[in-house]
């Protein structure tokens, strides 16, 4: 029996079409929303963003043209009845949700501004979506720091306790519990299919790359930005270890996850991790030196030994679940990806079409995921 369920559940997924689907996506703007966005028009799907202007210049939402494949709406996620009315008026039957202020750094800089869009931000999101009859799932995106990070070895699982240092890891914490909340309270797993139509569940990734990000204190933008430049770039924390993945991998996992909340099955409505290999947790230093060597031209780094704030050392994700569930599992090495990364860059450095070669980096990584064969 076991045996008939999963394969039913395979030919599920291997059948779903996202053709014609309202999906209504926060965050439309910033680095993995605006790969999402182009990912679910490239699978048919119909796409309103809702978010505030690109934070960065230059940015993935400009250079990949992403406005011209779904609807964009600008707009504050704090702004309950401008959020409202566009996800009510829109009837989307799945909601994304990554607008958030995404930056450790910049929390210790505005940590009001960090817990009002990351915490009464996502409560906002959910309430409108309380109010939008049309929704039939929603993925709650947060983080893999929101986990209490106790600096040991052994991968965090879906039900080790939440916690964060700062204000930026906090604030991801209490978003995951502002979901757990409304799930529990309005959306609750036993009545999913009777008194409910809305299955919730929320995704934490680790610290995704890829082309198109140009966010400040971010290990992989400052390495490009000082290669462009041809300057040295200065790494702070070269021991610290994080799981790196590209930014298509939990996107995916994003994607598998929201097609199996619409089948009402009440076991997916919960966390995911969505995390690489084990082996592909290394630390800044080593990121650094791969990047080099791909980058070439005298590609260089060296150590800032500058005081900065506390930022974890050791971090890492247990996945499994999502394997179990979702038949969710890595496709790029970490050399894989660091390479995609670096051909985007220097195509866009060429002024190449970056909404056709972007396009054409998510039908690649497609083919291999399908393949399951990691590489």
């Amino acid at each position: 029996m076991e045996g008939l369920v999963i394969a039913a559940e395979h030919a599920q997924a291997q059948t779903f079409s996202w053709q014609g689907r309202k999906v209504f996506l926060t965050g439309h703007t910033g680095f993995k929303g605006g790969w999402l966005a182009l990912w679910l028009a490239q699978l048919g799907a119909t796409v309103r963003g809702y978010a505030l202007d690109p934070c960065t210049e230059p940015n993935l939402f400009t250079a990949a043209r992403v406005g011209s494949v779904i609807e964009d709406i600008r707009g504050d996620i704090r702004d309950a009845a401008k959020l409202e009315a566009a996800m009510r008026e829109f009837a989307p039957e799945v909601v994304f949700h990554l607008a958030a202020q995404p930056l450790v750094l910049h929390s210790y800089e505005d940590p009001i501004g960090t817990y009002e869009t990351n915490v009464i931000g996502t409560a906002k999101v959910l309430d409108s979506v309380r109010r939008t009859p049309s929704v039939r799932a929603v993925v709650s995106v947060t983080t893999d720091k929101c986990y209490e990070n106790k600096e040991w070895i052994w991968p965090y699982r879906e039900t080790d306790p939440l916690g964060g240092y700062d204000p930026y890891s906090s604030s991801k914490a209490c978003a995951e519990i502002v979901s757990a909340a409304y799930r529990q309270s309005y959306f609750p797993v036993a009545q999913l299919g009777k008194t409910h139509q809305v299955a919730v569940a929320t995704a934490r990734a680790g610290n995704v790359i890829g082309g198109g990000d140009w966010s400040n204190d971010r290990l992989l933008p400052d390495l490009v930005r000082g290669f462009l430049s041809q300057k040295p770039v200065l790494i702070r924390r070269p021991h610290a270890i994080r799981p790196w993945q590209h930014v298509l991998e939990p996107l995916r996992g994003y994607i598998q996850l929201a097609e199996r909340l619409l089948t009402h099955d009440p076991r997916y409505a919960t966390a995911y991790n969505f995390g690489p290999i084990e082996d592909d947790a290394r630390p800044v230093a080593w990121i650094a030196e791969h990047m080099s060597a791909f980058w070439g031209d005298g590609a260089s780094w060296v150590i800032d030994d500058a005081p900065s704030p506390h930022e974890a050392h050791y971090l890492k994700l247990d996945a499994s679940r999502a394997r179990a569930d979702l038949d969710w599992a890595p496709a790029l090495r970490l050399d894989a990806a660091l390479e995609y990364l670096v051909r985007w860059y220097k195509n866009w450095d060429s002024q190449a079409d970056m909404h056709a070669f972007t396009l054409g980096q998510i039908e690649s990584y497609s083919a291999l995921s399908s393949a399951k064969d990691i590489v």
